[in-house]
């Protein structure tokens, strides 16, 4: 027997997701509360340049407290491709824009407690073309060698689940 929703109620909707609180039955046939983040889905995309450096962009993250070294990342708006969303990304965030563009994955961010499935890219032959960044982001790009990179995860210098988990992904469309 599966878990059964019994009810679903909206807490808060904000800018980016909203927060649902879901009351389920569980195979045993108690009753337990979930709160859910209902997300509309993202990108990342793993840049690699001609010379062989991976493209990282460092920006405060507040809920972290301090800045962070990320692969470019981005929401989807609602009903956007995927693709789409990752080229102008990548743009917006590095001021590159990739020739070539593919699919390399996906999965959930935090399937405990949210909706958010994020679709991975490889981005190469990147040409200077860039996009305005978003009015409340403040980013600085750092290239950074793809082995170097990979040691730096491997050293936990990485703290971004997401980036981690595009460049374990990344690693075999590389070598």
């Amino acid at each position: 027997m599966p878990f059964e929703l019994i009810s679903s109620e909206i807490l808060l909707k904000g800018r980016a997701f909203t927060i649902r609180r879901d009351l389920l039955k569980t195979p045993d046939g108690r009753e337990t509360k979930f709160d859910i983040i209902e997300h509309g889905g993202s990108v990342i995309v793993v840049p690699i340049d001609a010379d062989g450096n991976l493209l990282f962009v460092r920006q405060y993250r507040h809920a972290a407290g301090m800045d962070l070294l990320e692969l470019p990342a981005g929401t989807l708006e609602k009903g956007e491709d995927p693709a789409v969303c990752a080229a102008r990304e990548i743009r917006e965030e590095t001021g590159f824009a990739a020739d070539k563009i593919e699919k390399i994955g996906d999965f959930y961010l935090a399937p405990g407690y949210s909706t958010e499935f994020m679709h991975v890219y490889l981005a190469q032959n990147l040409r200077h073309d860039p996009l305005e960044a978003d009015a409340d982001e403040f980013l600085s790009v750092e290239k950074i060698p793809l082995a170097e990179a990979i040691q730096r995860a491997e050293r936990g210098e990485i703290p971004d689940a997401k980036s981690l988990a595009a460049l374990l992904m990344a690693k075999s469309h590389l070598r």
